[in-house]
């Protein structure tokens, strides 16, 4: 395990980390399809908060496309790093998801992160700030649909429907089982839609969620409760937010 410590030019404002994501914003890739579903690595990344320590435990955990057999994973405890504020999560878990995706063996090859790519108020959520620091694949699978609008898809597993800001598709709702209700699929960086959903479907054969993101969010709660006290920590509460 990885012990973390916030970089020293980290954003401390709310008009830094925005000026931040309006620079890292025009360095996103939409214009390529990503690897096929089924083949190489894909990874997973979670994190878990202890409000009362002010610590967060980030992992990262590497699938066979193929099969879905862990390859390999990592974890990383730090601070959190920014406070609480709606639309600027990623700057609370970047730190400790990087550390653990370069504590990581192996490429991880596509990144799976449990929060928004494109779907976000700023059309810059985790899965796209992720995607531009890392120069890697990313998507975004959430669990709700943030301030988005959507119809709902039909019944059978693979129904998919617009996740719509006004008329601007920015994701889809995506049922990955029968009748079951359905997960928020957004782009991130260097996939295209169509492959974010089809990469989607291909992880989950037998949950809602991807196998990516319960191997993931199993192990950053794990590292959570087995992490030492982080030096310097405080008492502050955090609530969780969408990513």
């Amino acid at each position: 395990m990885t012990t973390v410590r916030t970089p020293a030019d980290w954003p401390v404002t709310e008009e830094e980390a925005r000026a931040v994501q309006d620079a890292l914003r025009a360095r996103v890739v939409l214009d390529e399809p990503g690897p096929p579903p089924g083949t190489g690595h894909v990874t997973g990344v979670d994190v878990a908060y202890d409000d009362e320590r002010d610590v967060v435990a980030a992992a990262a955990v590497v699938l066979d496309a193929a099969t879905l057999d862990v390859v390999a994973a990592a974890t990383a405890v730090g601070r959190i790093s920014f406070p609480y504020v709606p639309g600027l999560l990623a700057f609370r878990e970047i730190p400790t998801v990087l550390a653990a995706l370069e504590a990581l063996p192996c490429p991880p090859g596509l990144v799976v992160c449990d929060g928004y790519g494109l779907a976000h108020p700023r059309r810059f959520g985790l899965a796209s700030h992720l995607g531009v620091l890392t120069g890697l694949p990313t998507i975004g699978v959430a669990k709700n649909p943030f301030t988005f609008t959507h119809d709902e898809p039909g019944a059978p597993r693979g129904s998919a429907s617009p996740l719509l800001a006004g008329r601007e598709e920015v994701g889809r709702a995506l049922r990955t089982r029968d009748a079951v209700k359905p997960v928020f699929v957004s782009v991130g960086h260097r996939v295209g839609l169509d492959n974010a959903c089809a990469h989607t479907l291909a992880l989950t054969p037998a949950y809602r969620l991807p196998e990516t993101t319960r191997r993931a969010d199993a192990l950053c709660r794990r590292a959570l409760a087995e992490a030492a006290p982080v030096q310097g920590t405080s008492s502050t509460p955090h609530r969780p937010a969408p990513r």
